[in-house]
């Protein structure tokens, strides 16, 4: 049985919510990000079909049409998404994958759920995919999806990106399922990661684990993909950095109104010489103590002025429920309170703590108005946030303070770089910032919007889809 959608995108989540209102009615929330704006295009224009979970559970839904995009929903019961996304995906996958900062736990219940999750999924894409058409499953709850799918669809062409780091082999190896999570990414026709150790890596697994013949190398949009071979076929594997709608950013951050918001940021804030900026979800990987920690002792050193300097840290609520966010938020707002305590002063903070959803062109208006933005997660697959702080300056302010484990290290060389695990590497790259010269910030900035405007997020997914076309008539050949 086949469906009508020649291009079919399959995520966790689809570019909508459904919300319950009080009155018990529902309705529909689109949801912004990168991806829906690079796919959206390419998926009004190809017959497309989005496949994801409302983001409400025990819901039957009917697939609806939204902006000239088929939007097809996959129930979960609550149960599930307890097992699948908040166990499997987030207590076991999301940890193992972001270097065993928080123990990752291995529950067979949350595997099997997984399991039935990913099945659902692959069926439903079976049921929507025209005859030959074009699937991109997207990240690390669906990875058995491209497998279950080329067995049910085999004449689709299938692609893979995971959009958070791939982990070492040694780490991977902990994984009690680990072989069946490499063969159900090999049924895929291309897979994506964002930096070439992470190809690198699942080549190596591929043939320790599956048995599969490969070849190594150089692999990244500019070289050869790697390539393992599965009998008639073979499943082309490289480094696909992805990236934000950056002119469309640049262009919102000029606006009048924002900014303006920006100026008024300021002065709420106390017209401090210097505001440093951080953005987050409220997450352990996201190195957010690390640099209160830094803040704390540059204070304590006298090396950043209280009088002169303010921090304002915007973290959105995450995973409320799970005991290690729960901590992490606990020690997180005591630290603000250390901070505040030892070098504030009545109506006059040295950081302001916000942890609540902000707007979107509030968010704008932030990133405008802060002279350092710091990055500093241990371990980050892209951190498009670090991106998005580069956009917003086209009048070539400010400077970022950027992690070495963000991907987005291996492209933004010109930040001021630190490692999150050695505090005073974290220190000295914010007194940098903090203090540079207005030229040399300048030119840093300058060089920083010159690679974040030429690499956008669509220039992302042409090259993703373009590798994953050519991969298409290869195999087609063999």
């Amino acid at each position: 049985m086949t469906g009508g959608s020649d291009f079919v995108v399959v995520a966790n989540r689809l570019p909508v919510d459904l919300e319950k209102l009080p009155d018990g009615t529902s309705r529909w929330k689109r949801s912004p990000g990168g991806l829906v704006t690079a796919l959206e295009p390419i998926l009004r224009h190809n017959s497309g079909a989005w496949i994801g979970w409302p983001g409400v559970a025990d819901v039957d839904v009917e697939p609806i049409i939204e902006g000239g995009i088929d939007l097809h929903p996959v129930r979960l019961s609550a149960q599930e998404v307890l097992d699948y996304y908040e166990g499997f995906s987030n207590d076991t996958l999301w940890p193992l994958y972001h270097d065993v900062i928080v123990k990752p736990k291995y529950v067979r219940e949350w595997w099997t759920a997984y399991v039935e999750v990913n099945r659902r999924f692959a069926e439903a894409t079976a049921k929507v995919a025209a005859e030959g058409a074009i699937v991109w499953v997207q990240d690390y709850q669906l990875q058995l999806v491209p497998k279950m799918l080329r067995m049910l669809r085999p004449d689709v062409t299938i692609g893979f990106f995971l959009h958070i780091p791939f982990p070492p082999v040694e780490l991977f190896m902990q994984m009690p399922w680990r072989t069946e999570i490499v063969q159900g990414l090999l049924g895929a026709d291309l897979i994506g990661f964002h930096l070439v150790g992470g190809a690198q890596n699942f080549l190596y697994l591929a043939k320790r684990l599956a048995g599969r013949q490969t070849s190594r190398g150089a692999v990244g949009i500019r070289n050869r993909l790697g390539e393992v071979q599965m009998g008639n076929r073979s499943v082309k594997v490289g480094a696909f950095p992805i990236s934000i709608a950056s002119n469309e950013i640049d262009e919102l951050s000029k606006r009048k109104d924002i900014r303006e918001r920006a100026q008024q940021i300021r002065k709420e804030l106390g017209d401090p010489d210097k505001i440093i900026l951080g953005v987050d979800r409220l997450d352990y990987t996201k190195g957010i103590d690390v640099r209160l920690d830094a803040v704390l002792e540059l204070l304590a050193e006298h090396r950043m002025d209280p009088n002169r300097t303010v921090m304002l840290q915007l973290a959105t609520p995450s995973r409320e429920r799970v005991q290690s966010y729960i901590e992490l938020r606990g020690h997180v707002e005591q630290q603000v309170g250390r901070i505040n305590g030892e070098y504030g002063q009545v109506g006059h903070p040295v950081v302001h703590y916000l942890h609540r959803p902000i707007p979107r062109g509030e968010l704008m208006a932030f990133m405008v108005a802060a002279d350092v933005m710091m990055v500093t997660p241990l371990r980050d697959g892209m951190n498009l946030v670090a991106k998005e702080y580069v956009a917003c300056h086209s009048d070539l302010h400010g400077a970022l303070v950027l992690s070495e484990f963000a991907g987005a290290a291996a492209e933004l060389i010109h930040s001021y770089l630190c490692n999150p695990h050695d505090l005073e590497s974290v220190k000295d790259a914010l007194e940098s910032a903090l203090t540079q010269d207005p030229e040399t910030g300048r030119s840093r900035m300058r060089a920083l919007r010159r690679q974040v405007l030429a690499h956008d997020v669509d220039r992302w997914a042409r090259a993703f889809l373009g590798a994953l076309e050519k991969s298409k008539s290869s195999n087609s050949v063999q």
